[in-house]
């Protein structure tokens, strides 16, 4: 027995080096930025043990869906949806006045269209909440006045209170023989058990995981993960933002204090878009099929917006996001104002801000200096100082957790988003973002940024690098930007 364990460590050091010169391969043909390929490599030769079991976990950036196929088989049905909702939209003729009309703004619908799977539609009536309070209210008045089914989409859905409450009218709905399915992520809702959901599979409801967090369930992958916030009813009436279903984001986490987030209600055709993304989402979690017209029918244009659904993800070729956000700055004439509470940019998005500034854009960014991750914040202030000198205004709220993930450009178009400004949510995560052309949308908007900007310390430029301890921590954090 113990003339064996040399022997087993002999061949277990060979297997692991066999497996680091595998992932060194699966890193080369990643087409990676060349500052993350570098850094992999370098962790797989000289620090081996811990780098592959690191970078199987962690290091895949893509992720293939059967759902694709699927969705390839129901063409025929979104076809024909889109096709309807196309000659609909010809016969309301838009203002002349209308933004989307403008030539930026046009082509910037014409690449989000391109880039993603849903063009613009007309017709949507969109409002915006900007507390937990009111939009739980709303949401939970949605789920009350359901008819036919319930489908919800969640990161995080706690096993506290909030998600009790929530819980509880899912519940009596499913008893009522309404249709409820609800979808979690693996990672986000570890701590959500069985037992806790159990009420409601037993009274009819389906709960579904997207890529579980346990390994002997598949599909399994613990790097991807889907950060979508989407509720859907009857098809209807459909609710996305940044708002996840926990006690914290009615501000009861002590140690970062109120949580600010940015949630839509849609009605209209885009109300449907999101209705497509999660069936897709199901079908990969559920292996259930949801492609028919009871669940995909053409809705009726209750409003006067123009709205268009972005589902982006590592399924997908590129950083559809990082092109979005790109063009949207390219194409800014007056103001761009941004609210995220994970700033870790990228150079394109870098170089955009600074672009915008020396155009004589306007250019603020909103960032929390109260955050649940710090590692994240210390990564983002390391690029406060090249964005500050060169024009750009950021502040950082100290009055709670500024979770709204947000854009608006010349106070004509917005983005409201699931996602960070950081390569997670670029290259990693599953989101969703919804463009908005409607002024009374970016108006509201605008209200919001300003008041959060008012109570805001803003960065002022510094000599030198600062502080010794706290510039080599940025920097340390900042070294590890390419993969938060």
């Amino acid at each position: 027995m113990v003339d064996t364990i040399p022997h087993l460590v002999w061949w277990l050091t060979i297997a692991l080096y066999v497996l680091s010169l595998w992932a060194i391969a699966l890193v080369l043909r990643q087409r990676l930025e060349p500052a993350v390929m570098l850094l992999w490599v370098l962790g797989l030769l000289f620090l081996t043990p811990v780098a592959v079991p690191l970078y199987f976990l962690f290091g895949e950036r893509r992720i293939r869906r059967r759902a694709r196929r699927k969705r390839r088989r129901a063409a025929p049905i979104v076809k024909a949806i889109a096709s309807a909702e196309a000659r609909e939209q010809l016969r309301d003729e838009l203002p002349a006045s209308h933004p989307a009309l403008e030539a930026g703004f046009r082509q910037l619908t014409e690449i989000s269209t391109r880039l993603g799977s849903f063009p613009l539609t007309a017709g949507n009536n969109v409002e915006v909440f900007t507390t937990a309070q009111s939009t739980y209210e709303d949401l939970l008045r949605a789920i009350d006045g359901a008819r036919r089914h319930i489908h919800l989409e969640y990161y995080i859905f706690r096993p506290d209170d909030t998600g009790r409450m929530f819980l509880e009218r899912l519940t009596a709905k499913a008893r009522e023989g309404i249709e409820v399915r609800l979808l979690l992520d693996g990672i986000g809702t570890w701590r959500t058990s069985n037992r806790f959901l159990r009420p409601l599979v037993d009274a009819g409801g389906r709960v579904e995981t997207f890529l579980p967090a346990i390994p002997w369930r598949q599909p399994w992958n613990i790097n991807f993960r889907n950060h979508r916030k989407i509720l859907i009813v009857d098809g209807q009436v459909a609710y996305t933002g940044s708002q996840n279903i926990g006690d914290e984001y009615r501000g009861r986490l002590r140690r970062v204090g109120p949580w600010k987030d940015t949630h839509l209600r849609l009605e209209g055709p885009a109300a449907q878009r999101l209705q497509e993304v999660f069936i897709e989402d199901w079908f990969f979690a559920s292996r259930e099929d949801l492609t028919s017209p009871s669940y995909l029918s053409r809705q009726p244009q209750p409003g006067n917006s123009l709205a268009q659904i972005l589902a982006t993800g590592p399924d997908q070729e590129g950083s559809i996001l990082s092109h979005i956000f790109f063009a949207a700055l390219s194409l800014a004439r007056k103001s761009i104002f941004i609210s995220t509470p994970y700033f870790v940019p990228d150079p394109g998005l870098i170089l955009a801000l600074q672009n915008a500034v020396y155009r004589g854009v306007r250019v603020d960014i909103l960032i929390p200096s109260k955050t649940d991750n710090r590692v994240v914040l210390w990564a983002g202030r390391s690029f406060y100082q090249e964005l500050v000198r060169a024009g750009v205004h950021i502040y950082e709220f100290d009055h709670g957790m500024l979770h709204s993930k947000t854009v608006s450009i010349d106070d004509q178009w917005s983005l409201i988003s699931s996602a960070n400004m950081d390569r997670r949510s670029y290259f990693l995560n599953f989101e969703v973002t919804v463009s908005v052309f409607d002024e009374n949308v970016s108006k509201k908007l605008l209200e919001e940024f300003r008041e959060d900007r008012a109570r805001s310390v803003r960065i002022e430029p510094r000599a030198g690098s600062g502080r010794l301890v706290r510039s080599v921590v940025e920097g340390a954090a900042r070294l590890l930007s390419p993969v938060l």
